[in-house]
């Protein structure tokens, strides 16, 4: 089926708006960590994300008609996505938002890697070149002294950009057969009740509701997941893979230049370096190979 130009220039223009959303967070959910416990705060994101998407995609995910392997494909994603942002959020209490957001990103350099290895889907000679480089921007970043030592949170972020790179590798394998509705609702709902099942007793649990929290809450849990996950699915209809991993590279860099303009935070040249080649290698990687 060929998609009208107008149509799919909408679609790309709602994902750059999502990928801003998804960039943008990782300030608001750095501020809103100083107020409640990790796991706590997963749990009222994804929560109130189910609560959303169960009300928008009522009909299309009616318990009384899923479709066969819904459960299981829902509880393989959701269990990626709910690891993904578990380490992402616990990396991001011991690091910056812009150095989460950039070795978040190196997820898009992974999944051909990781395809390759689990799936047998050999990579064509870009995205072994974009991981190569988008490699050597990780370690500059994360070791800007040179030596060996690197901090708690960027590993965690490193280990969550994995699992980030293992969700989108199901969700490619689940969503045809599933549905993008059914999967969508299903994977965060998994998500919500991993949280639910864990915050109370896998930490010490605290909250003070300020401000600051609950817009992170209702941003991180409406926008972000809700919304986000409604839109990338509405759009991914319109336009190419292609260029959707092309316009998804677009979240380090929002998320460095939301850093930048709220915290005034700054990589300096060594930082600033592997940015460089880490947003490059995902570049590459993502180009259609001629």
């Amino acid at each position: 089926m060929t998609t009208r130009p107008g149509r799919r220039l909408l679609a790309d223009l709602a994902l750059v708006g999502v990928v801003f959303i998804w960039g943008s967070t990782f300030v608001v959910v750095k501020r809103a960590l100083e107020d409640c416990s990790t796991l706590l705060f997963l749990t009222l994101r994804f929560t109130l994300a189910t609560v959303v998407l169960g009300l928008v995609f009522r009909r299309a995910a009616n318990l009384q008609r899923f479709p066969k392997g819904a459960a299981r494909a829902g509880l393989l994603v959701g269990g990626a996505l709910f690891v993904g942002y578990l380490l992402q959020t616990m990396g991001l209490r011991l690091t910056t938002p812009a150095r989460s957001g950039l070795i978040t990103g190196f997820a898009v350099v992974l999944v051909p890697l990781l395809g390759a290895v689990l799936f047998r889907a050999r990579p064509a000679w870009n995205g072994w070149a974009g991981v190569a480089c988008a490699t050597a921007g990780l370690w500059v970043l994360m070791a800007p002294s040179g030596g060996w030592a690197v901090s708690r949170g960027d590993l965690l972020t490193l280990l969550c950009a994995v699992a980030f790179a293992m969700h989108v590798l199901l969700v490619g394998r689940y969503a045809a057969r599933v549905g993008a509705a059914v999967l969508a609702t299903v994977q965060v709902a998994v998500a919500a009740a991993l949280s639910l099942g864990s915050w109370f007793w896998a930490e010490q649990p605290y909250v003070r509701w300020t401000a600051p929290l609950i817009g992170a809450v209702l941003i991180g849990g409406v926008l972000a997941t809700a919304l986000g996950f409604t839109v990338q699915t509405w759009a991914q209809q319109f336009t190419s893979p292609t260029r959707t991993a092309l316009i998804l590279t677009l979240e380090p860099v929002f998320a460095w230049l939301t850093s930048y303009l709220v915290m005034g935070e700054t990589l300096g040249a060594r930082g600033a370096a592997g940015a460089v080649l880490i947003l490059a290698g995902i570049l590459v990687s993502e180009l259609k190979p001629t």
